[in-house]
């Protein structure tokens, strides 16, 4: 399929400009610390005990002390949100980059993990060169207290040996649980381990102590490789011949080490310092339970929540993070808000679909001894509810809906959850925004899926249609699940019969019409649901387009 350059460039061109720069900076701090300890006075003894094991470790370590530093910066949420929500501050493309901060984030991950094997590989090789060149004339270098010390003795009795192996083994665990396997069926497991990243930070904050490795003090009365007292230039080695063609190559002093200040702190403390800053502020701003107004039961195992917090705002497309201490006092999972508070009603919402062990533990907190699979119409329960506390809310891509003239809405099953927040932000007459025109498109497996938020889609459409915009909203429905198939016989529900399909949308055709109506237009497509779907949509939006319409995609994810 033909790629188009322009559309390349407003989908990828971004994200592959700060992956380059990323990348540059990388090489940049790998080659610059690389060629300081191997050709740098200051560490000409140690770089001859150690030979090129001191200049690939230390290389190493400057690329883990920029990568670590920006996974925190990746994880402050708020900061994110706070960034993305000023539209004085950042432009559209701005915000459509710190939409794949999650990316970044799992990038700067994998670089951590492949530089710490590096970082470890060549530490070995360095222990290995401490007990077997142990220096008599420069006995403040030696890291051995002896000569053929047993180098796993070394790393065991030693601070930065005993913290390094801490550190890969909370870095295997980390690296372990974050599989994509592992995040699916164990969620708990993925989050208690990747929490270990608070006891991560404090260790490598004391991986430097102890001075392992130590630079000259004194160039200038001691330049490397200067003959010293009681010693003749045939003890030299043949490289250091080359220095001694004048009388000023005798030493003045013996050589004066001192230990390599550390780097990790000037690297770390910044990004810390504000990602606890933070931390502290979103849990204040989540001590206070919500209240929870009612709870309602959806088919295909689907629990509606309404709540009620004081002073809650949010906008259209974001998430909230949720915490049940009767389920799990340390567990905390994303959901998207499905209706935003507004200034008539304060209440806003959420929609779980029952997957896992900590939604099934709190749909039986909500409603207990309940028969979710015998239910088809919603049904609304009233009893005392757990405490339930929520963080947020947080940005998403789907923020942007409003800011395009035209938008295409793509969702998948239960994906339609952020969609659902903007369809209520229309109802309810929300003013101020660019959207001219939107497309909602809905694929589900089951028919009882769209029960979810029928009622919703015919309001809009009676809303719409009173007001003679009927073509502002158009809208498809997709069941590709043709096993028992019945329609909504229902007539309030007779707007979504008329716009029923069955089977899988012709996404290229779609795409090709929704060109032609809108001719020179940047179109924001917008897709949550399956990898299928979204990944035939992104190869979609970049390919070759007639008519000049640009399709930029932003995509949705609940991992």
């Amino acid at each position: 399929m033909a790629v188009s350059l322009r559309s390349w460039v407003a989908n990828e061109g971004g994200k592959h400009l700060v992956l380059m720069l990323w990348l540059g900076a990388n090489a940049w701090l790998f080659l610059n610390t690389f060629l300081l300890f191997s050709t740098g006075q200051q560490y000409h003894y140690l770089y001859k005990m150690l030979g090129v094991g001191v200049c690939i470790s230390r290389a190493s370590a400057s690329v883990l002390n920029l990568n670590c530093s920006l996974l925190l910066l990746t994880m402050c949420r708020s900061v994110l949100t706070f960034i993305r929500g000023t539209h004085v501050v950042s432009s559209r493309k701005t915000r459509r980059l710190l939409d794949k901060s999650k990316t970044f984030h799992v990038a700067c991950g994998i670089a951590v993990c492949l530089f710490s094997v590096v970082h470890v590989s060549a530490h070995m090789v360095n222990v290995v060169n401490f007990s077997s060149r142990y220096s008599d004339d420069f006995p403040a270098l030696n890291l051995a207290r002896y000569r053929g010390e047993d180098p796993k003795w070394i790393i065991l009795t030693t601070i930065p040996g005993v913290t390094g192996v801490l550190l890969v083994l909370i870095l295997l665990l980390m690296l372990i649980s974050s599989s994509h396997c592992v995040r699916v069926s164990k969620y708990e497991i993925f989050w208690y381990t990747h929490n270990l990243f608070i006891i991560f930070y404090i260790i490598l904050m004391m991986h430097m102590v102890g001075g392992v490795l130590k630079y000259q003090s004194n160039i200038e009365a001691h330049p490397p490789g200067c003959l010293r007292p009681n010693q003749s230039s045939a003890e030299q080695h043949v490289d250091d011949l080359e220095q001694l063609e004048d009388d000023d190559s005798s030493c003045k002093e013996d050589a004066h080490f001192e230990p390599h200040y550390p780097q990790t702190w000037l690297w770390v403390s910044g990004p810390l310092c504000l990602y606890c800053v933070e931390r502290l502020y979103r849990c204040i701003r989540s001590s206070a339970p919500v209240t929870i107004v009612t709870v309602i039961r959806h088919p295909c195992d689907v629990i509606e929540l309404r709540m009620l917090k004081k002073d809650f705002k949010a906008r259209p497309g974001q998430y909230i993070v949720l915490n049940c201490p009767s389920v799990s006092s340390f567990e905390n999972h994303p959901f998207t808000l499905t209706k935003c508070p507004t200034v008539n009603k304060e209440t806003f919402g959420i929609h779980l679909r029952v997957v896992g062990d900590w939604t099934e533990r709190f749909t039986q907190q909500l409603l207990p001894q309940s028969r979710m699979d015998l239910e088809i119409l919603p049904m609304v329960q009233q009893r005392a509810y757990p405490k339930l506390y929520i963080d947020g809310p947080f940005g998403s891509p789907s923020e942007e809906v409003f800011n395009y003239d035209v938008s295409l809405c793509v969702a998948g099953g239960i994906g339609v959850t952020p969609f659902a927040c903007v369809l209520h932000a229309l109802l309810d007459g929300w003013r101020g925004f660019r959207l001219q025109r939107l497309y909602f498109v809905w694929v589900c497996r089951e028919l009882q899926s769209f029960y979810w938020f029928a009622e919703l889609l015919c309001a809009l459409h009676q809303k719409l249609w009173e007001e003679n915009r009927p073509d502002y909203f158009n809208l498809k429905l997709y069941v590709s699940q043709v096993d028992n198939l019945h329609s909504m016989s229902e007539e309030r529900f007779r707007p979504l019969s008329s716009r029923m399909l069955v089977g899988r949308p012709r996404w290229k055709h779609l795409l090709d019409e929704i060109g032609k109506r809108n001719k020179q237009k940047r179109v924001g497509v917008f897709c949550c649901g399956p990898k299928g779907i979204s990944r035939t949509l992104h190869r979609l939006c970049n390919s070759a387009r007639s008519r000049g319409t640009t399709f930029e995609f932003n995509k949705e994810s609940f991992s």
